[in-house]
């Protein structure tokens, strides 16, 4: 059965506070028993520009973004057809615009969509320190028939610390946008059975956050970089907490090798970071794989090549996270599958990391990363940061020993005949610096070794469905396409699995097979230009079959509803 769900997008110049809005309302929302999400479309201006709350709710968990809007508040129109695109309506849409604002431009004007206006500004200059976007919650707040309590809730919780005089004018405000929305027609909120109270509000960077914590990181080296510095941000606070600590360093290579110190002297750690900044980190990933030193990079993904467009998505930093490294040099790869997997992939990310003595790089994107999600609480999971560690011994102490699984005990720096050398230099089993032809393959069959031997249990992918079809996807599309199978089961087509993948390095041959057993038509789904996901999959596995490839580069995202038009075209043919 398709979910029951609601779309609503509050545009406006930034500073208007079209994303402060729509927090807001998400979060009376959540407290009113809907799921839901908000994404945020914002120029790459430093101030001003232009910037959307775009907000889809729903009486199930989604992971997804809509396929058109039902309703559009504009706090002004200034440079909102650069996002028009961004902003799907039809004649089932309402715009909501202050007359005095100016005429709704052309691109998004001619959707077909009805038309209410409403003197935002007026109403806002009315009352004691008024704004127009609590004027907007207001009237969102009536046409989707939210509690007036609920709203208050959210504001006091919000704005309790900025004294009692801004909470009740921000308050009477809302109130105001309420009233004068009395006569809109309702379009009521979508909601679960339940009331709401155990739903989590999180962003896929504070997931990712609070998985690095849960697994036993306590150092973080942070430069910051949109769209990956709430997690620098989030983690600052939670290390304090813990006995942990963040580092603002003066770059991102000075992160990358602040972490490797801090890891080779036994403490978990980490950055974070986004795509100009990993390819700055690559000679600090490839001392951590010779060094034998584990450590996570977590890019959040965002368009490339160069700056590229800071504030929006894009899967395109694949093949540097996988190949960027130069020499043959294993490691970790790794993606979340949606926002609540954030969490779990990250805990899981330094989990093996340190299991191996391994580098990890983690791939959100911008989507994943910066949207806000009403989800429930994860499952939690024993993942916690465990190395093998190296116990004093009157013996000759071998940190690269040619172990039987790669992994050789790593001692902590200071431990009585346990000295050892570190760098990135190839070396013998004693660490000690060699050119010998037999050091370097003994050394390199070791690191790949650890990885190939490890045993990653079912949690390499995502799977669902069965039939003789299969979707293949990677990190933000598999909400899309998750939605999209939905949809199509809810038509009686039942013959498609999805395999959402979330180990990416090292290659899981052994098990896709087995997961494509029966498959005879494949359609790979990603988000990148050149189709990056579809030929790594072509060079690391057997796909079965037919195969075909639907993408396209960022930044506007994959919707479920083209995803399925897509799908059912792919199985016709």
């Amino acid at each position: 059965m398709q979910k029951t769900s609601m779309s609503i997008a509050v545009v406006g110049s930034g500073g208007a506070g079209s994303i402060t809005a729509g927090n807001l309302l998400l979060e009376a929302a959540a407290r009113s028993g809907s799921y839901g999400i908000l994404t945020r479309s914002v120029g790459p201006q430093i101030r001003g520009g232009e910037a959307a709350a775009l907000i889809r709710l729903s009486s199930e968990p989604i992971d997804s973004i809509c396929d058109s809007y039902d309703i559009l508040l504009a706090l002004d129109w200034k440079n909102a057809d650069r996002f028009a695109a961004e902003l799907p309506m039809g004649p089932h849409s309402l715009i909501i615009t202050d007359p005095e604002q100016g005429a709704i431009p052309a691109v998004i004007g001619g959707s077909g969509a009805q038309v209410r206006e409403l003197p935002i500004g007026k109403l806002a200059k009315s009352i004691n320190k008024g704004r127009p976007n609590m004027i907007a919650l207001g009237v969102l707040a009536e046409v989707l028939s939210i509690p007036r309590e609920s709203i208050k809730a959210v504001l006091t919780k919000q704005l309790g610390d900025k004294g009692e005089q801004v909470l009740q004018s921000s308050m009477d405000t809302v109130t105001a946008g309420m009233t004068a929305a009395q006569d809109i027609a309702k379009q009521p909120l979508p909601k679960s059975n339940g009331s709401g109270s155990g739903h989590w509000l999180i962003t896929g960077n504070q997931a990712t956050g609070l998985g690095a914590v849960r697994a036993g990181v306590r150092f973080v080296a942070a430069y910051p970089i949109t769209p990956a510095t709430e997690v620098l941000e989030w983690l600052a606070t939670a290390l304090q907490k813990v006995g942990g600590k963040l580092v603002q360093a003066e770059d991102e290579l000075a992160s990358v090798n602040m972490i490797i110190g801090a890891s080779y002297g036994g403490i978990p750690s980490l950055t974070a970071t986004s795509g100009p900044g990993l390819s700055l980190m690559m000679e600090g990933l490839g001392l951590a794989v010779s060094a034998e030193v584990p450590i996570v990079v977590v890019d959040v993904m965002r368009v490339g090549p160069s700056t590229g467009i800071a504030t929006k998505a894009e899967q395109s930093d694949l093949n540097i996270a996988l190949y960027g490294l130069h020499g043959d040099a294993p490691h970790l790869v790794l993606a979340p599958v949606s926002i609540t997997d954030c969490l779990f992939t990250a805990q899981w990310s330094v989990y093996l990391a340190e299991a191996m003595q391994v580098p990890a790089i983690l791939l959100s994107d911008q989507y994943l990363g910066q949207a806000m999600a009403i989800i429930e609480p994860p499952e939690a999971v024993n993942f916690k940061a465990a190395r093998s560690i190296a116990q004093h011994s009157d013996g000759e102490y071998l940190r690269y020993a040619d172990t039987g699984n790669g992994i050789s005990p790593m001692a902590i720096p200071g431990t009585p005949g346990q000295q050892y050398t570190a760098d990135g230099l190839e070396h013998s089993m004693a660490g000690t610096p060699s050119t010998r032809a037999e050091d370097h393959a003994l050394q390199m069959d070791k690191r790949q070794r650890k990885l190939d031997k490890f045993d990653y249990g079912d949690y390499w992918a995502e799977i669902e469905g069965a039939g003789a079809h299969a979707i293949i996807t990677w990190g933000s599309t598999t909400g899309a396409v998750r939605e999209a199978l939905g949809r199509l089961r809810a038509e009686g087509i039942d013959d498609i699995r999805m395999v959402a993948m979330r180990l990416l390095s090292p290659a899981q041959p052994g098990k896709f097979r087995q997961t494509m057993a029966g498959v005879s038509k494949v359609l790979v789904i990603e988000q990148s230009h050149s189709g990056q996901f579809y030929k790594y999959l072509r060079a690391h596995y057997d796909l079965p079959g037919e195969s075909e490839l639907f993408h396209r580069a960022g930044p506007l995202l994959l919707r479920p509803g083209e995803t399925a038009d897509q799908i059912r075209h792919w199985r016709q043919a």
